[in-house]
């Protein structure tokens, strides 16, 4: 099996982007699969045809998107992406679309395919907090989940794929009092353990259990 896993480039001032340092750190095999590691930029469109180029010369089984989500004290797997762009600030071009569609031709959403309750459970058994989100937001960490989904939909329906929101790690919140934070080692291994759930639900149905929010 082959993994291809993305980490965006720093954005919104941050120096650093957590979800690309953490998949920088992460294992060349993970239980048998191979991990292809890629940066992407964090810009509406482009981002999406980098994931596409790399599709196409590494032919994965998996795409996995990580992406930084301040705010959130632990790593999510995404439930679902929306067909909208709706960018609250610029990215890292200068674009900022507002209600646009993604794909004028695709689905209102796309699922993912991705086993995200077995995902957490493997993440909250080694000891990381984890929760299933059901938003992925309306910047490009959903814009690259939605397209790549797209993809799969329209090019390569034997792939699936799936997108993980992190936390900050401690360097970017020393000035901001109160935010959610956890360590990059933390932040590596979680996303690790994820994968080792992807792998081993390979062809399987998700586990069942409660992950459901009431907001």
């Amino acid at each position: 099996m082959k993994i291809l896993v993305t980490g965006f480039d720093p954005f919104g001032g941050e120096p650093i982007n957590p979800a690309l340092e953490a998949v920088k750190g992460l294992a060349d095999t993970i239980s048998g699969a191979e991990i292809i590691k890629l940066e992407i930029p964090t810009v509406f469109g482009k981002s999406a045809e980098v994931v596409r180029k790399a599709i196409l010369e590494h032919q994965p089984d998996v795409v996995l998107n990580i992406g930084q989500a301040g705010g959130r004290f632990a790593p999510s797997p995404e439930r679902v992406a929306i067909n909208v762009d709706d960018a609250r600030i610029p990215d890292n071009e200068g674009n900022q679309p507002v209600d646009e569609a993604i794909q004028t031709d695709g689905e209102p959403a796309y699922f993912t395919q991705l086993p995200i309750k077995a995902m957490v459970a493997a993440m909250k058994e080694a000891g990381f907090p984890a929760v299933v989100s059901n938003t992925a937001g309306t910047f490009v960490c959903n814009h690259i989940m939605y397209q790549v989904q797209y993809m799969i939909d329209k090019e390569f329906p034997n792939m699936t794929g799936g997108f993980i929101h992190v936390p900050f790690i401690p360097e970017q919140v020393v000035d901001k009092v109160g935010q959610p934070y956890m360590s990059l080692t933390d932040i590596t291994k979680s996303l690790e353990k994820a994968i080792e759930a992807i792998v081993a639900y390979d062809g399987k149905e998700d586990m069942k259990a409660i992950g459901g929010a009431i907001h």
